[in-house]
């Protein structure tokens, strides 16, 4: 099974378009701006992460039992 089938296309990947900007016209507000809305992101990304993890735990111990 090849991980690829999992990511979204390569053209429509909004994570690639994202590390691909060019950061050299951003003033330093809109940098700061762009690292606060980047670390939000973060924080969202984990809490699914975590509730995710947390759901599989449960599942697991329901049949476990």
């Amino acid at each position: 099974m090849d991980m690829d089938e999992y990511l979204p296309p390569k053209g429509d990947d909004p994570l690639a378009r994202l590390l691909q900007q060019d950061l050299g016209p951003l003033s330093l507000a809109e940098l700061d701006a762009r690292i606060a809305a980047l670390e939000g992101e973060i924080a969202r990304t984990r809490a699914k992460k975590e509730s995710a993890v947390n759901h599989k735990a449960s599942a697991e111990a329901l049949f476990r039992r």
